[in-house]
């Protein structure tokens, strides 16, 4: 009996060798098929899945939102500011919130320059009194088309030795994270197309353009500019390009922490000159309103815009600059009335001569 059962132990064995040398293959094989899925699988279609459609309200009471009186956008309920994590963990939804909110915003400030400023909205018309440019819509934004992805051949077991099939796995691992990557942050993601507007690419274009084809033309007989930040980089780009043209009609030129760089953009000597007898920078300071500062560079003067935040600069300073236009057109008028004078003083002068010596 003990003789039997001895044997039978090596054959028991082998069986559970053998049992577990198949399951392990098995193991394998379901491993394989089931990373061949995955292969197939855009796992950033499949998130998408789980999202919110991105249906959004469409007027600031729809979104419970308003401007209070001091032009802050408040919650209609809970008085908050705007929160961007509406939902969490839902980053592409969210992103997509905050720009159909921003879309009403900006027709609500379009609605207020017309009701409030008495403006005129037109796409780049004559007969301005005063004209805004829009140097930062340089390109048009459209939807790319789907693209479809094929499926892959049906779930074959492979012959590849094992450590290519490892290095095979790792770029597929890797360009999972970098789907899931795209997912978590959508500002990543390139599912739109951007179209840039002709002869308008960019900022530079864009004023160089609308010199050529409004201001240049304007009946206007004195011509001023305000530029913000890059709007300031761009006007010295229109100075370089049109240099005799914008010293012949700008009176003058106010500047709000503007971004130019006189050696960066290779300016000539005539229009630094120029630039030091007509432009002024209202920079971002801690010091008071109009306080002088020190110039950076020997191309304008500086002085303060009355606060530290870059964005406040034109609004803070915005009666000071006006005092400013307003000085140097009345500087400009006294100048041609006494040029005036002058030559009415001279020509009365000479035709008494020429009687006295008839």
């Amino acid at each position: 009996m003990l003789s039997h059962l001895c044997a039978a132990i090596p054959v028991l064995y082998i069986l559970w060798i053998t049992m577990a040398q198949v399951t392990g293959q098995e193991d394998r094989e379901k491993t394989t098929a089931l990373k061949d899925l995955l292969s197939r699988i855009d796992l950033d279609e499949l998130m998408k899945k789980d999202e919110p459609p991105f249906t959004f309200p469409k007027t600031l009471e729809e979104f419970e939102y308003a401007f209070n009186e001091y032009g802050q956008l408040r919650h209609t309920n809970t008085g908050e500011p705007f929160v961007f994590n509406a939902r969490e963990d839902l980053h592409r939804w969210n992103q997509k919130r905050y720009e159909a909110l921003g879309e009403i915003i900006t027709q609500y400030v379009y609605e207020l320059l017309e009701k409030k400023c008495n403006m005129t909205k037109a796409i780049l018309p004559e007969n301005y009194g005063v004209m805004v440019l829009n140097p930062n819509e340089n390109y048009l934004e459209v939807e790319k088309p789907a693209k479809s992805s094929p499926l892959s051949s049906p779930v074959e077991l492979s012959d590849e030795p094992a450590e290519k099939r490892e290095r095979k796995d790792d770029k597929e691992s890797k360009k999972k994270r970098e789907f899931y990557e795209k997912y978590r942050n959508p500002q990543k993601e390139t599912e739109t197309e951007r179209i840039p507007i002709r002869e308008n690419g960019s900022s530079e274009e864009h004023v160089l353009y609308v010199w050529d084809h409004f201001v240049s033309k304007a009946a206007a007989k004195n011509v001023f500019i305000m530029a913000h930040s890059y709007g300031g980089l761009s006007f010295v780009e229109l100075m370089i390009q049109r240099e005799m043209q914008v010293k012949n009609r700008v009176c003058a030129v106010a500047l709000t922490d503007s971004a130019h760089n006189i050696w960066l953009q290779e300016t000539s000597k005539g229009t630094q000159d120029w630039m030091q007898q007509h432009c002024c920078n209202w920079v971002s300071s801690p010091e008071p309103l109009d306080t002088p500062l020190d110039p950076m560079l020997p191309d304008c003067p500086r002085v303060s815009a009355g606060t530290e935040r870059h964005e406040l600069t034109s609004w803070m300073s915005f009666n000071s600059i006006f005092r400013f236009f307003s000085e140097v057109l009345e500087a400009k008028e006294d100048e041609e009335a006494e040029e005036t004078a002058n030559t009415v003083t001279t020509r009365s002068s000479s035709l008494k001569n020429k009687h006295q010596d008839l």
